[in-house]
């Protein structure tokens, strides 16, 4: 059955951060592995599963760096992984489940944003590839470790970029129409809110549930491709030499961006559910395609038609299916 795309309403909001979104859960024995867990809300996610007593593995593409930010937290295991490259996707996947563990969450949470036009070596858009691709290749390569877990959650990170638009079909990779890096971000992130709706569908007989999350607006090294003029978009501008948000009531600390990721993984209030987009700790609502600036989803991005042209495409595109 699927699960109404309707707040719950969740008790939570806007401020909460990652640790109380979790509090009061005891995590020992748990598996976590979170893409992109050494910069931003990534490591803030680690940083209070940690906490909490699980297990956390962080693929890093950039191994020095990720060891210089996660020395201190204890329960972390770092390893390597290159979203970008489908050969190291299989190799990292390949060592965990030669564990043996159960994965009892999997994280998204890596991705790029705006960078300008670059393709893997397939061809396929930077964007597309890596925020999209690379983690459905590493999902389904992890299957047997999540299905493993009896009780798994899969959570990927999107934003509130998607309503920049849906997927173009006919043309996914800007090959033949002139690349505009909001359009290719809003297609990837409308791509992993529909990946969690197919992978939901797919996963829920055997106890894998899957979530997509906005985390907000935080100011983060995801933004190290945008200008002046991007930031203006965002509501912030630079004053001295310094980003200074319009609306800082509309900016959250990376402690707040982290805390629906956080909450989707591991919060009993999501129990037996799936297959939503979720923001402010809480199940998003569903909004018309037209509406203004704000909170909630678009319809684009959570159409089960378009949720499984978008999973045979990706199987085709991979090489990769269940």
């Amino acid at each position: 059955m699927t699960t109404a795309q309707a707040p719950l309403p969740s008790g939570l909001g806007f401020q909460t951060t990652a640790r109380e979104a979790i509090a009061g859960h005891d995590l020992r024995g748990k598996t976590i592995i979170v893409t992109g867990g050494y910069s931003g809300i990534g490591v803030e996610a680690a940083r209070a599963f940690s906490e909490f007593g699980a297990t956390v593995i962080v693929p890093a593409r950039s191994p020095d760096k990720a060891r210089a930010v996660l020395e201190d937290i204890e329960n972390v295991e770092q390893e390597q992984l290159d979203l970008a490259d489908p050969k190291s996707i299989d190799a990292f996947a390949g060592r965990f489940l030669a564990t043996k563990r159960p994965l009892h969450a999997l994280v998204n949470n890596a991705g790029i944003m705006a960078p300008p036009l670059s393709r893997d070596a397939r061809g396929f858009e930077s964007q597309f590839a890596t925020n999209h691709l690379g983690h459905f290749q590493l999902t389904l390569r992890l299957w047997p470790a999540l299905v493993a877990a009896k009780g798994a959650r899969v959570v990927s990170v999107s934003s509130g970029g998607h309503a920049f638009g849906g997927i173009d079909f006919d043309d996914p990779f800007y090959e033949q129409r002139d690349y505009d890096k909001w359009k290719a971000y809003g297609q990837s992130k409308t791509a992993n809110v529909l990946f969690a709706l197919g992978l939901d569908k797919r996963g829920a007989a055997h106890g894998v549930r899957s979530f997509a999350v906005h985390p907000g607006v935080i100011m983060t090294d995801l933004q190290r491709h945008m200008t002046d003029d991007d930031y203006k978009l965002m509501g912030v501008v630079r004053e001295g030499g310094k980003l200074v948000p319009k609306r800082p009531q509309e900016i959250k600390t990376t402690e707040q961006g982290a805390a629906t990721s956080a909450w989707c993984a591991v919060n009993k209030q999501l129990a037996g559910m799936g297959g939503v987009y979720c923001e402010d700790c809480d199940i998003a609502v569903a909004v018309a395609a037209d509406a203004p600036r704000g909170p909630g989803v678009r319809p684009w991005a959570i159409d089960p038609e378009l949720a499984e042209k978008l999973w045979a495409a990706s199987e085709a595109w991979t090489g990769v299916g269940l």
